[in-house]
């Protein structure tokens, strides 16, 4: 069993928080928390865009729909914008895969567009590292685009122009497979790290002032990024291979390489990256039945068929169990990150609406708990303010720089 991590200064805040709030106030953790500029910088959530009657808006939760963010939860959360994913799903390579990885990622970069139009009272559109400031002065969230899996633009790399001017600024080249950029964490290897073109790629990313994300690149990947990239690479949600040994995960030496580049690794809040899972075969068939019986999660389910997935997999969960991490899990690759690479270079993400979630950070609602242990770890709301937003900012920062250097 897993110790929970209680400290006395965590007492000492906890004490402190009562007090506040019998007085009326925000606990000093909730004041750091809401002081500092709180964005995530991997938001799935774009997937719920095009689901019939489906409004950020409005409150949802978890059991109901099986989403993570939305606009009420936000506020709760007191979380101040993110990265909205454009997520591709690795499909078939070759010019028929490349052209409809193409369209999938435009249709999804129009529909985040589109989310913040409609709401423009609410949300606003950042494309620059100072804009999340501004926008927040102006009473609003703010919404950067990122693009997980690149290979939409693996077959044309001046296709990268294009989703720069529709606002992505952040871009990881390759998902949970091989793809014609580079070698997946997760897949057996096939070019060494970085194919030519994923070279090309580091190029043209340094070139139009684009971060390069390098969650769920191969070690490979990870290290010729980091020796190509001119500008500080960042990787959006991952988590330390030597808190827990898992392929997607990075290790000290390439933390410590990440960091000496100026990069900065946003922890991130996925179960199975985080503790061991257990292969059930009965649950494994009770998910394919379940799956051939409703039709596979995603934004094309009825109504009916979403509650009748989320009811069959509550069932399943409760029949076959496995280990689900926590916060303790989280903040020991939060604090072991900051240890090997120093709070400058260590950030936050859910992996919301894409996987993520874990007991005790179920949600965005859930964020302030993480700002409240790094308070009672010893860390001042300075560095809060880092760990939440001004790092990430920082790496998007110095690629607008290397853009106007250009």
């Amino acid at each position: 069993m897993r110790r929970p991590i209680v400290s006395l200064a965590a007492l000492l805040l906890a004490a402190t928080a009562t007090q506040a709030l019998a007085a009326g106030k925000p606990s000093p953790a909730r004041q750091a928390h809401d002081a500092a500029i709180v964005l995530d910088t991997h938001f799935d959530t774009p997937a719920n865009f095009g689901i019939p009657g489906w409004s950020m808006l409005q409150r949802h939760s978890y059991e109901a729909d099986g989403s993570q963010v939305d606009l009420p939860r936000m506020i709760e959360g007191g979380v101040d914008g993110g990265f909205f994913a454009v997520f591709t799903p690795q499909g078939p390579r070759g010019v028929e895969g490349f052209h409809a990885a193409r369209d999938y990622a435009l249709y999804r970069a129009v529909e985040i567009r589109e989310m913040v139009a409609k709401h423009g009272d609410k949300f606003e559109l950042a494309t620059k590292a100072d804009d999340a400031a501004a926008i927040l002065g102006r009473g609003k969230r703010f919404v950067y685009v990122s693009m997980e899996n690149s290979d939409p633009v693996s077959g044309d790399l001046s296709l990268m122009t294009t989703f720069y001017k529709l606002g992505v600024r952040v871009m990881g080249p390759v998902h949970t497979r091989n793809n014609d950029l580079a070698d997946s964490a997760t897949d057996k290897p096939e070019w060494g790290g970085l194919s030519p073109a994923g070279k090309a790629f580091v190029a043209e990313a340094n070139r139009l002032g684009i971060v390069i994300d390098a969650s769920h690149a191969s070690d490979e990947s990870l290290d010729q990024m980091i020796a190509l990239s001119k500008t500080p690479i960042l990787l959006t949600h991952t988590g330390c291979k030597d808190v827990f040994n898992h392929p997607r995960n990075i290790d000290d030496n390439r933390l410590r390489a990440l960091a000496a580049k100026g990069g900065v690794i946003q922890i991130n809040a996925f179960s199975n990256y985080m503790v061991a899972v257990p292969v059930i075969p009965e649950r494994e068939a009770a998910m394919k039945e379940l799956i051939a019986k409703v039709g596979p999660p995603g934004r094309n389910m009825t109504d009916a068929q979403r509650k009748a997935f989320n009811e069959g997999r509550k069932a399943i969960d409760a029949k076959w169990p496995v280990p689900r991490a926590n916060l303790d899990d989280f903040m020991a690759h939060m604090l072991h990150a900051i240890k090997v690479a120093g709070f400058d270079h260590v950030g936050v993400s859910g992996d919301f609406d894409g996987g993520g979630g874990i007991t005790g950070l179920e949600d965005v609602t859930d964020y302030p708990a993480i700002t409240e242990r790094l308070i009672a770890a010893g860390y001042t709301p300075q560095d809060v303010a880092k760990i939440w937003g001004g790092n990430a900012l920082r790496v998007l920062k110095a690629a607008e720089a290397a853009r106007e250097a250009n």
